[in-house]
C-alpha cells in the first residue's frame, strides 16, 4: 500500500510539475507570441492579396485616366483655338458694326439734307 501511495504522489507530482511550466508566465508570453506570428502570417496573405487587387485596380485606372487626360487636353486646345477665332470674328463684326452705324448715319443726314432741299 506504502508502494501504490508513492507511486500515485510521483505521478502527481509530475503531473503538478507539468502544470507548473504550463502556468508559468513567461511560458504564457512565448504561447502569446507564438499565437501572434500565426495571426500575423495569416494577415499578411490576406493583405497580399488585397495589395494584388488594389494594384491590378491602379495600373487598369492609370492606364484609362491616363488616356482620359491626354483626351480632355486635346479638347481644351480645341476649344481654346475656337474661343480664338470667335474671339477674332466677334472684334472684326463689331468693328463693321460701328463703320456700318457710321455710314447709316452719314446716309441719313444726306437724306434728311435731300428732303430739304426739295
Amino acid at each position: 500500500m506504502k508502494v501504490v501511495a508513492c507511486a500515485s504522489l510521483c505521478v502527481l507530482t509530475s503531473a503538478s510539475v507539468s502544470d507548473e511550466q504550463k502556468n508559468r508566465p513567461v511560458t504564457k508570453v512565448i504561447n502569446l507570441l507564438k499565437d501572434m506570428v500565426k495571426q500575423l502570417e495569416k494577415e499578411a496573405e490576406e493583405d497580399e492579396e488585397v495589395y494584388n487587387k488594389v494594384a491590378c485596380w491602379c495600373k487598369t485606372n492609370d492606364k484609362e485616366k491616363t488616356t482620359s487626360i491626354s483626351d480632355a487636353e486635346q479638347h481644351i486646345d480645341r476649344l481654346i483655338s475656337t474661343i480664338e477665332e470667335k474671339t477674332a470674328t466677334s472684334s472684326r463684326l463689331n468693328t463693321e458694326i460701328k463703320n456700318l452705324e457710321v455710314e447709316v448715319e452719314k446716309n441719313q443726314k444726306a437724306l434728311d439734307q435731300a428732303t430739304a432741299n426739295r
